[in-house]
């Protein structure tokens, strides 16, 4: 049983944090009187904080470590509080030049994954968001078969229509459809299935370390951002001085988002080991139909009975594709035994 209240907690978790950090990022970017109109600096800020917490993080398991290897033999246990500790999972906090020029063609592409993502969700309804940015297994089969030259079987492409018609369907079925904020999904989704590329090429120059891969890439992200926001959103944010940066109310809002879009690599993690990659999708699946769902009543968007039947449509295709490749990937582990 406590197995169980462990694995329901994991999933719960995961879902609070994932729906509370899409419905924030909604609220910072087009709510009026607490949003500022300037999601390249609400997304630079967002990566300070996750770079300041993966510092600090690394700094505390870098201490505890320093501790530990100074006790005496007799006090072995104790010695292994480091080991167990949820900072263990921290790598040293530092930051090292080469590697930096290393990960920067990936915090390119991450770059552009995080503002697309936020622009779409900037410009589109929240009930309409999955599917504005549901072509990302599109772009993984398609990226797949022209870089890596993987092959493509006709059931992964049965579920890749079955995506594209509820993709369609949604967008059809829209009532405040945003040409520009489904764009921002769509490049969402092409970077979204770059990053997992690029993700792959350069984890072996940070030691195949999630956490320091990701202080890495988020501090990239913060140069990168700079001048971006110094040409687009200078006006903006000069504006913003005698309203939104005095209101503690906005900068509340600003750190909590921070800290969802760190703890839910967190979460995620947790949830895969608690459960496995198959189960994690189908709950992420799940998770993402309450959030559209719920979004009808919390943002009061306007349903149609076409655009709820693609947003079933997207993630019910969304899950076959999970299973068939996770079916595949068995038979193919099975036949090189």
């Amino acid at each position: 049983m406590g197995d169980v209240t462990y694995i329901a907690s994991v999933v719960a978790a995961y879902w609070f944090v994932s729906i509370s950090m899409v419905y924030l990022n909604k609220v910072l970017m087009s709510s009026e009187g607490i949003s500022i109109s300037a999601p390249l600096f609400i997304t630079w800020f967002q990566c300070v904080v996750t770079a300041i917490i993966c510092w600090t993080a690394g700094k505390v398991s870098e201490t505890l470590q320093n501790r530990s290897s100074r006790l005496p033999v007799t006090q072995e246990d104790d010695s292994k509080v480091h080991q167990s500790s949820f900072f263990s999972q921290f790598p040293k906090a530092e930051y090292k030049s080469g590697i930096g020029r290393k990960i920067f063609p990936l915090s390119v592409v991450f770059v552009g994954m995080i503002t697309f993502n936020n622009l779409c969700l900037k410009w589109v309804e929240v009930s309409f968001y999955n599917v504005a940015r549901s072509l990302t297994i599109v772009f993984n089969v398609v990226l797949s078969r022209i870089v890596l030259g993987t092959p493509t079987s006709p059931r992964t492409l049965l579920c890749l229509c079955i995506v594209i018609l509820g993709f369609f369907l949604g967008a059809n079925g829209e009532v405040n459809f945003s040409f520009k904020g489904t764009v921002a999904g769509i490049f969402s989704s092409l970077f979204v299935s770059l990053n997992s590329i690029f993700t792959k090429k350069v984890l072996p120059a940070v030691d195949n370390d999630h956490w320091k891969l990701t202080f890495y890439n988020n501090v990239n992200a913060i140069i990168l951002f700079m001048p971006l926001m110094a040409y687009y959103e200078t006006e903006t944010l000069s504006n913003a001085m005698a309203v939104q940066f005095v209101s503690p109310i906005f900068w509340g809002a600003m750190m909590v988002a921070g800290c969802f879009g760190f703890s839910i690599g967190i979460v995620t993690v947790l949830q895969i080991k608690a459960t496995s990659p198959l189960s994690h999708n189908i709950s992420g699946t799940a998770k993402a139909a309450v959030q559209s769902m719920m979004a009808f009543y919390i943002w009061k968007n306007p349903a149609t009975i076409m655009g709820v039947a693609g947003m079933f449509v997207v993630l019910g295709g969304s899950l076959l594709y999970t299973v068939v490749k996770m079916k595949e990937g068995s038979r193919k582990t099975a036949g090189s035994k």
